[in-house]
């Protein structure tokens, strides 16, 4: 026991910050953001409560993806769309 699995590597940006409000303003659900960008929900609320990335404006409803839920994350979505 005690145990950690390794970190992801992942990191939220500024901009994700505001893809991420903008989602949150349009309704999404916390867990549907946290599996499109492959973090835990709770960094979906750092954002949502300003410990992340403060003072981030949401992002406009053109630059959201589509609403989830999500069966694969951000990352193979920008993949699929690079081939």
């Amino acid at each position: 026991m005690g145990m950690r699995a390794e970190p992801s590597g992942l990191v939220l940006t500024a901009e994700d910050a505001g893809v991420i409000r903008g989602m949150i303003q349009r309704g999404d659900r916390h867990h549907d953001i946290a599996a499109f960008f492959g973090v835990n929900p709770g960094r979906i609320a750092d954002i949502k409560f300003d410990v992340l990335h403060p003072g981030i404006e949401p992002a406009d409803p053109w630059e959201l993806p589509p609403k989830g839920p999500y069966l694969a994350s951000k990352t193979t979505r920008e993949e699929n769309r690079l081939r």
